[in-house]
């Protein structure tokens, strides 16, 4: 209701001063960004992610080759490991995806599905050097719509997307979208019945699960199944 009344307002303020076309493609910026932020918090440290207990949604997410990959909680016959990570621009990224390779065929075989989630645009996965014969699913969350399913994307402040634009990476280029949202770097445990039975989110990008606790974790959620 609230976003509905901003929304509104924004647009009535908008037509009262078409006369100033800089004032108007400011206001129109506003709104976009109001429309992207539903659902994403405002700072990584303010992300609310699901919890233990909770059903994990049903999503839609897009793999390398552009083909829609679909996630539901409601027929599923085995359990699933949800990784959200920034992107692979991210070296903090890559050391978590590269340590997790190492145990990617144990979880497997312990009988869950892989499946990690980046904000990075289907064509940025396909660029990426992970293997094509790895036992996950590398997608792309670009518009970043599971994230906020999950309570873990917030905007990046405007501090941050500057500098990472004057070291040469600009996260609109990155996602496909203008939107500056990232996920806080976190892990769900999901079992076959589409119950969060384990959650790991931290927004300190640098710290991450590591391979041992998440193998530990798995195996405990299996005693749950």
């Amino acid at each position: 209701m609230i976003s509905t009344i901003y929304k509104l307002f924004l647009l009535a303020f908008v037509f009262s001063s078409c006369q100033d076309p800089k004032v108007q493609e400011v206001l129109v910026s506003d709104l976009d960004q109001a429309d992207w932020m539903i659902g994403a918090a405002s700072t990584a440290e303010e992300v609310h992610p699901l919890l233990p207990g909770m059903r994990a949604p049903s999503f839609e997410a897009l793999q390398k080759d552009g083909s829609v990959f679909q996630f539901d909680p409601n027929s599923r016959k085995e359990g699933a490991i949800i990784i959200f990570y920034r992107g692979g621009w991210c070296p903090y990224c890559n050391r978590q995806l590269m340590e997790l390779q190492s145990i990617d065929d144990e979880l497997v075989e312990m009988g869950y599905e892989l499946l990690f989630l980046s904000a990075d645009s289907p064509m940025r996965l396909s660029e990426g050097s992970l293997s094509d014969e790895a036992p996950f699913s590398l997608l792309s969350d670009a518009k970043m719509d599971v994230a906020k399913k999950f309570g873990v994307a917030f905007r990046v402040d405007d501090a941050t997307i500057e500098r990472y634009k004057k070291s040469g990476l600009d996260l609109a280029e990155e996602a496909g979208y203008g939107h500056y949202l990232l996920p806080a770097p976190s892990a769900f445990i999901v079992d076959s019945e589409g119950v969060i039975r384990f959650q790991y989110t931290n927004p300190d990008y640098r710290i991450r699960l590591n391979s041992e606790l998440l193998i530990t974790a798995a195996r405990v959620s299996l005693n749950t199944l």
